[in-house]
């Protein structure tokens, strides 16, 4: 069976962004089809839109977290800080892979609203971008992590 490290590398070296490869590589693990991921995770590709923000593939790893242990009702407090402790642990552990969170920096590439239109995705593009192997960490990280740290029923947290 390919690894979600492999397969989300492989998504991105077929053309999708970075959010969409990671999150497509983790699809039917959380109940998503490949369209909805498709669709829910293509808006943040680039640092989001190509703003050059936080990177897509952590993006789409949060989104992956959701997902697995989000969906707290409002009030649980508990479960919310529970959640965003895996968040920033997740950060955290993509700061130090790769030196920063924000795509501009991974890059090397300033952000701008008139920087909206992608690359063409070349021979040339993939042998600059660090992009692939970015998102393979990125996977192979959320992987570790959801192997490490079953889901938990939110009801039982103080």
């Amino acid at each position: 069976m390919e690894s979600h490290a492999a397969r989300a590398k492989g998504l991105f070296q077929k053309g999708y962004n970075c959010a969409q490869s990671l999150l497509l590589a983790f699809a039917s693990d959380v109940g998503l089809d490949e369209r909805t991921a498709s669709a829910l995770s293509s808006s943040f590709g680039g640092g989001m839109g190509r703003l050059r923000e936080v990177c897509g593939a952590l993006t789409a790893s949060f989104m992956v977290l959701g997902l697995v242990y989000g969906g707290y009702p409002p009030g649980e407090d508990a479960a919310k800080a529970e959640h965003y402790r895996r968040v920033q642990e997740m950060a955290a552990a993509f700061r130090e892979a790769n030196g920063t969170l924000l795509c501009r920096e991974l890059l090397g590439r300033p952000s701008g609203p008139d920087r909206y239109v992608p690359d063409a995705r070349t021979a040339e593009y993939y042998a600059k971008r660090p992009c692939a192997d970015i998102i393979a960490r990125a996977a192979e990280a959320l992987a570790n992590y959801l192997d490490t740290h079953p889901p938990f029923n939110h009801s039982t947290l103080q």
